[in-house]
């Protein structure tokens, strides 16, 4: 059942990048939501043809969808459907599609797609994570190795404030913020970056629940903000993205300065 899983939600991927090149270099409907944040054609679509799809193919599942839900279920489609609109709305190619299979909180199958590099990553746990049909990983670099490239979201109705953190931690290592935390993971667990900090909450569920697989399938860790487990058919409480080596080190300086 577990690759019939993530047969569908490969296809369903692969459909979602079709949808996103469509509107990509067009007028595609860039508009702002009731909490400030943007929305396209694309997001509303994609978001619908997967709420067609799983009613269609497992009609006792639900789907949480960051612009559309259905159902309620403990086996729970959580989907972005594009991550980094602000980027896509502007016709810069960093967005991605994400969905994830939730089972009583924790993600079973996570996928990934960059439309604009034809990239495909998926995992389902306990099975390794695949590019394409490469196996990746994540690399072994500290935060004080010249190679070591880290990312971090921050936006100014966030419950966390993690610039301090940020600041804190830039002074040994190169930190970036490429406009899609999804994006951005997918290079923490292909090996090029080692590090991403994502202060989100409240409906943040859809931006890392993909990620939680397949990052840790691929050697890595995902936790809360304060290093712990939690659900992804909820709320977060914010999350750390790493390749496993760095990750107390950056609970350590989260907690201070959080405090």
């Amino acid at each position: 059942m577990e690759e019939e899983y993530l047969k569908f939600a490969k296809e369903i991927a692969i459909e979602a990048g079709k949808i996103m090149h469509k509107y990509f270099k067009e007028n595609n409907g860039a508009d702002y939501k009731f909490d400030q944040t943007i929305v396209t054609k694309a997001d509303k679509e994609i978001n619908s043809f997967l709420v067609k799809k799983v009613k269609e193919n497992f009609p006792t599942h639900s789907v949480d969808g960051e612009e559309e839900q259905f159902g309620k279920s403990n086996y729970v489609w959580v989907c972005d459907p594009v991550d980094g609109t602000a980027m896509y709305a502007r016709h810069i190619p960093v967005a991605v599609f994400s969905l994830a299979l939730v089972i009583d909180g924790a993600p079973l199958i996570g996928v990934v797609y960059d439309p604009f590099t034809d990239n495909l990553y998926s995992a389902i746990k306990g099975k390794g994570a695949y590019r394409n049909n490469e196996k990746i990983h994540v690399n072994d670099y500290e935060l004080n190795n010249i190679k070591t490239v880290c990312n971090y979201d921050m936006w100014s109705k966030s419950d966390y404030n993690i610039y301090s953190t940020i600041s804190e931690l830039s002074k040994n290592s190169y930190f970036v913020s490429i406009g899609s935390v999804i994006r951005a993971c997918m290079c923490i667990a292909n090996g090029d970056f080692s590090l991403s900090i994502f202060p989100g909450t409240k409906h943040k569920n859809c931006d890392i629940a993909a990620v939680k697989v397949i990052v840790e399938e691929a050697g890595g860790k995902v936790t809360d903000l304060f290093g712990n487990e939690q659900r992804y058919d909820t709320n977060i409480n914010g999350a750390i993205i790493s390749n496993g080596i760095v990750h107390n080190e950056v609970i350590k300086v989260l907690e201070k300065n959080l405090k």
